[in-house]
């Protein structure tokens, strides 16, 4: 199970290992934690949407079912409403009712059923800083991490189902400085313009904290998978922008996998990994 905050963060975070597992049998589901309705109009060469926060909700519904389908997942919609991102000095407060703003328990509570009912043996979602400071994101960590730790105790969310434990909890790395850095030097070395020179050089890049990597997914068979579901969020996603700036061909030869951090595992496992079912397949077996 991928747990996300909006339509679009699950195939920009972990498509392409998704993807693999799907095509070998694996049922996998993605969890969405917000329809995404606030969110902007991000590719230029998308019309504007004229009919505000319903008329978006609808087209990232679409959007939404069209990766799923490039993915090979199933998709549920936890049902919150997204929260947006603030803007401005001081930023503004968050509007009533969204996600970032609801009490946990009754955040994680349809989390911890949606668990206890697809029986996941791995949880994926993002880190305590939600990846970036979006405010959905960092909610999205923390009712995962609750529904982690909570599916499994019969005591905790008595009315959301049969409890099950689910093995592993993972953060995806969707936004990995030593990605960008590995495609920027690549580029260079093959006497090509890098368009990440900007942003390698940037103070903010220098001040990201790198987290640990455990676990790395080689999953370049599933690039072309994670790209048509990227494709698919037309209205997040430009076509000619930031998410292909990494050549196909010199991104298999150079960054062949995704990479993930273990951040609790109730099996014996050996790090660095290379597979998220390390210790669950043996214990199955």
């Amino acid at each position: 199970m991928a747990v996300h905050a909006h339509p679009d963060d699950e195939s920009s975070k972990g498509a392409a290992s998704m993807a693999r597992y799907a095509a070998e049998g694996v049922d996998v589901l993605v969890a969405t934690c917000t329809g995404g309705e606030r969110g902007d109009v991000l590719n230029p060469h998308y019309p504007p949407v004229t009919g505000g926060a319903e008329e978006m909700h609808q087209i990232r519904r679409d959007e939404m079912a069209a990766a799923a389908r490039a993915l090979g997942v199933r998709q549920h919609w936890v049902g919150f409403v997204d929260s947006g991102l603030p803007e401005g000095d001081p930023l503004p407060p968050l509007p009533d009712g969204c996600f970032a703003l609801v009490p946990l328990e009754e955040a994680a509570e349809p989390l911890v059923r949606l668990v206890r009912e697809f029986r996941p043996h791995v949880i994926t979602t993002y880190d305590p800083t939600g990846g970036y400071p979006h405010p959905d994101h960092i909610m999205t960590h923390r009712v995962s991490y609750e529904a982690f730790q909570a599916a499994g105790d019969p005591e905790r969310y008595p009315d959301a189902g049969e409890p099950w434990t689910p093995l592993k909890l993972y953060y995806n790395h969707g936004f990995s400085m030593a990605r960008i850095r590995a495609a920027h030097e690549a580029l260079l070395a093959q006497g090509d313009e890098s368009p990440f020179g900007e942003w390698v050089e940037s103070r903010a890049a220098r001040e990201i904290p790198e987290r640990e990597v455990t676990t790395r997914i080689q999953c370049a068979d599933y690039f072309d998978a994670r790209d048509d579901a990227l494709r698919a969020h037309a209205t997040q996603i430009d076509p000619t922008g930031f998410f292909f700036a990494f050549p196909r061909a010199l991104e298999r030869e150079v960054w062949p996998y995704e990479e993930y951090e273990l951040a609790e595992s109730r099996v014996p496992t050996t790090l660095p990994e290379d597979d998220l079912f390390a210790g669950i397949r043996e214990v199955a077996e």
